[in-house]
């Protein structure tokens, strides 16, 4: 199975963090490393300025 479908499944509360760590054949330690470092940063949203002047 596809890691990321699995990581995704556990991000919308489908399944446990035992589960996905199961599933991934890691320990939650493990897991939880894991996905601590493959996340993504998001890109910042630009302010919104103000129409008043």
């Amino acid at each position: 199975m596809d890691k990321r479908k699995v990581i995704a499944a556990y991000k919308r509360g489908l399944i446990s963090v035992q589960e996905c760590a199961q599933i991934l054949g890691l320990d939650n330690t493990d897991l939880l490393e894991y996905m601590r470092d493959s996340r993504v940063p998001r890109p910042k949203a630009n302010k919104k300025q103000s129409v008043r002047t």
